[in-house]
């Protein structure tokens, strides 16, 4: 069954775009093999410390000041990397987000992924405070605890 592409016993057919046709996932589709597909990607998450067998949090910065935004990631990023357990949460370096710039305001990031605990959510909540006692005009900072998508 490929989801609204036929109608009861009327035939559907779908058509795939894409660059890569070769890719696990669009063959697994192709051949309509759903446990293929999730018994692969579930090992690969589980090797990887993916989503479900952590979290991944995402602290997304944005500003008008690159210089600014660039200090600050590195603050956050070095605060972070003192106050979590290393053997627990593994901190990526700041780096520009993959859109690195929307409406004028540089995007950066930092990627976080270990699993999410109260100790941790306090720790992120004192980071969020301690930024905006700064009372920074310019950047802005969020944290995103397992987002829809990454960009």
């Amino acid at each position: 069954m490929l989801g609204r592409a036929g109608r009861g016993s009327l035939p559907g057919k779908v058509i795939i775009q894409s660059y890569n046709p070769d890719n696990f996932s669009i063959v697994c589709s192709k051949k309509q093999d759903y446990e293929m597909f999730y018994e692969t990607e579930i090992e690969l998450r589980r090797q990887l410390k993916y989503p479900p067998f952590c979290d991944i949090i995402l602290i997304g910065l944005t500003s008008t000041n690159l210089k600014e935004i660039q200090e600050e990631s590195i603050k956050i990023y070095n605060s972070l990397k003192k106050k979590l357990n290393p053997n627990e949460f593994n901190v990526l370096k700041p780096m520009p987000a993959p859109i690195d710039k929307i409406q004028n305001r540089f995007r950066w990031r930092i990627i976080i992924k270990g699993n999410m605990t109260s100790k941790a959510n306090e720790i992120l909540n004192e980071t969020l405070k301690e930024f905006y006692k700064q009372n920074k005009k310019q950047t802005k900072v969020v944290i995103d605890v397992n987002p829809n998508n990454m960009s």
